[in-house]
């Protein structure tokens, strides 16, 4: 169907939402690896001195996933005030802009302060993204949609990789910047076309009539504003304060922190830990292809499976799942058999924290949603902080394999228990009942 507007709502092609999300979540990908590919170009002193130290590359690591952080608690909030569609057009817009700029950067002190504000943009993507997915999804699917979207990231990571070694000899690394930000760029007219507003927001905003228009367009049924108490709060941040939520927003918040400080631990250092336990740099490399192969195939079977037996239930599964073979990984084994467990190492481990985004969206109500997914994401982001501090720290005491798998088995495990102790709300029981 065409994209059109009815009285200043924005009515596209229904089969065009979830991919628009899913490529916005692909940039996430993209900076997941984008530096990680420069900095031995970056810090190269073999013909004099390198473009910057290898101090400074890691304080830019850092302050991209502070930014990234802010992005995610700050953008969760004001998505919940002006609008999903609003909220994911100017992250995309914010970082597709600072990320050609870091193109140009002219040192490494410009070049922190371009990562740091593409981080704040991007920082909303995920959540945002996330958001309208799972209301235009409907209530049934939430966990497909969202592990569905996910993949995203991991093709973003991978593509990225891959395009690092035609361009980084051929154009030079500033060319990576500007491949990550060019196709953001690409997007942003599509999204202001094709991209519509959630009908719960409009509903919350007084606007029941465009409301109505948008869910009858899209096929999906139209949410009270109000499902829990709590969502009467003003402001949403609040809300998950109060008491109706905070049990729930403090289980989701530690179990987040866990679950991407193992997503980056095992990114950043997983080829150095298998490279002590005497696998070899090649083989180490083989581990992290495999691990991101198996966050892909994980992200499509975790959704369905939770979407079966519960998003909160599957989550916790993924984690026990995700702790017993990282223990496992601490054991030296034929590698065949090794290539295996990493691999499905992956599909535990990657896909048990985008459970847990599924399983904050679908039990928050329309009005809080956002800003829950937000500060789920953006509590998330200290543990990615966390996790490359963590690992290189045990890599750096010689202790990284067996101890590094164990600690990071104990993390899987914590993750579990605390969403263990979260609650269905009268959002979540809605919708498992929309499900049946």
């Amino acid at each position: 169907m065409a994209s059109g507007s009815a009285r200043g709502v924005v009515l596209g092609n229904p089969a065009v939402v979830a991919p628009l999300c899913w490529m916005a979540i692909i940039l996430d990908g993209f900076d997941l690896v984008v530096l990680g590919a420069l900095i031995p170009t970056l810090t190269d002193a073999s013909n004099g001195a390198p473009w910057m130290t290898t101090a400074q590359a890691t304080f830019i690591s850092t302050i991209g996933l502070v930014g990234m952080t802010l992005g995610a608690l700050a953008i969760g909030t004001a998505t919940d005030m002006i609008g999903r569609r609003k909220a994911l057009i100017g992250a995309v817009a914010a970082f597709s802009v600072m990320t050609l700029l870091c193109g140009f950067a002219q040192g490494p002190t410009s070049l922190g302060i371009y990562r740091f504000l593409a981080g704040v943009g991007l920082g909303g993507c995920l959540p945002t993204a996330i958001a309208i997915v799972t209301e235009f999804s409907g209530r049934s699917g939430a966990g497909k949609a969202s592990t569905t979207m996910m993949t995203g990231y991991h093709v973003g990571a991978v593509a990225t990789a891959l395009l690092g070694l035609v361009l980084l000899h051929t154009l030079g690394w500033r060319s990576m910047f500007f491949a990550g930000a060019i196709p953001g760029l690409l997007l942003l007219p599509v999204m202001l076309k094709e991209l519509p507003e959630s009908p719960a927001f409009l509903l919350a905003k007084g606007r029941p009539d465009a409301a109505r228009q948008v869910a009858d367009h899209y096929g999906i049924p139209l949410e009270a504003p109000v499902v829990d108490p709590a969502a009467k709060a003003e402001v949403p941040l609040k809300a998950l304060l109060g008491p109706a939520f905070l049990r729930n927003s403090v289980a989701i918040w530690v179990t987040s922190f866990c679950g991407l400080l193992l997503v980056y631990a095992l990114n950043t250092w997983l080829p150095k830990l298998m490279i002590q336990a005497n696998y070899g740099l090649q083989q180490g490399l083989w581990f992290l292809m495999l691990l991101n192969a198996g966050a892909v195939v994980g992200l499509l079977v975790a959704g369905r499976v939770g979407d079966r037996i519960g998003l909160r239930v599957g989550a916790i599964l993924w984690f026990l799942g995700g702790a017993v073979f990282l223990a496992a990984l601490s054991v030296r084994m034929p590698i065949g058999l090794l290539y295996v467990m990493v691999f499905l190492t992956g599909c535990f481990v990657f896909s048990a924290q985008v459970l847990v985004y599924a399983f904050t969206a679908a039990s928050h109500p329309p009005q809080v949603r956002a800003t829950a997914v937000g500060m789920s994401a953006g509590v998330g982001r200290v543990g990615a902080i966390v996790g490359p501090l963590l690992g290189g720290l045990l890599v750096g005491m010689g202790i990284g394999h067996p101890w590094g798998f164990y600690i990071f088995a104990i993390v899987g495990f914590c993750g579990a228990v605390a969403l263990s102790v979260a609650r269905e709300t009268a959002t979540s029981r809605q919708r498992a009942a929309g499900a049946a």
